[in-house]
């Protein structure tokens, strides 16, 4: 990239994507070329959108197989195509069971199944868990696959099949809210609240890198909290800054957490 600058924008350990985003973005707007990408979480999107943004003549499509999807496969193409109509090669791998335990499943028993089997995470997007088993958003190249090597899920024996986007089984997301009262906006005192862990067992794992915030690699147990963040926490689980409710006579600030069960 010729402009370093652009790097200030961006956490250290991010340069690698950044890179790579904006190598599309520049085969698109130099070189005509369009490039479908694997699965982004949302930071990966936010980045590629603010390079796509410094290039007129690129443009970038986001879908992640339903309306609220959270990871996305992106086009990135010159300004002049059409991407309405572009397939995004998004499929649903069905994963059911005989078995009445596949009801005590949940979403880390699914992704670890497939992770299990050699599959990079970039290749799966959302999962969708029910009582029944899971609708999992794949990558479609990988479908024959997983057809051909998942046998079980977390020791529930399993029968996976590809199915269309059409017949994707859609299941909202459950957060279990609470109501923190906190000194004050803390990353530290509020995952340490949310995931019952004291001060000094909740640092390690932020300072080793093995948290993220929005998205954002984040490793300073300070770093202050707001209405919206999503912390994602490597090991412990993940929960939503829902709203900051206000301030108490005594100083302490009433914070909604959603925590993603």
């Amino acid at each position: 990239m010729s402009d370093n600058r652009i790097y200030e924008h961006f956490h250290p350990d991010e340069k690698a994507f950044v890179d790579r985003a904006w190598e599309w973005v520049e085969r698109a707007a130099e070189r005509h070329e369009t490039k479908r990408t694997d699965f982004l979480d949302p930071r990966q999107a936010h980045i590629l959108f603010t390079l796509a943004n410094r290039e007129p003549d690129a443009q970038v499509r986001l879908d992640g197989g339903s309306p609220l999807a959270e990871r996305k496969r992106a086009l990135i193409a010159p300004d002049y195509r059409q991407l309405d109509g572009e397939d995004m090669g998004i499929a649903v791998l069905d994963i059911a069971s005989d078995d009445r335990k596949i009801s005590e499943l949940d979403h880390g028993d699914y992704l670890g199944a497939l992770l299990g089997l050699g599959i990079k995470r970039d290749k799966i997007g959302d999962l969708h868990v029910s009582d029944t088993g899971c609708h999992a958003l794949i990558a479609e190249e990988i479908g024959d696959f997983l057809v051909g090597h998942m046998k079980q899920a977390h020791r529930v024996d399993v029968s996976v099949s590809v199915r269309p986007l059409s017949e994707l089984r859609e299941i909202a997301v459950e957060l279990e809210e609470q109501v923190l009262s906190v000194a004050s906006m803390r990353l530290d005192g509020i995952a340490s609240d949310v995931f019952r862990l004291s001060r000094t067992k909740i640092m390690a794992p932020i300072k080793a890198g093995r948290c993220r915030v929005s998205w954002k690699p984040v490793e300073d147990p300070s770093h202050p909290l707001k209405a919206g963040d999503v912390v994602s926490m490597k090991g412990f689980g993940r929960f939503k800054v829902i709203d900051v409710e206000g301030v108490s006579k005594s100083g302490r600030i009433r914070v909604r957490i959603g925590k993603f069960v």
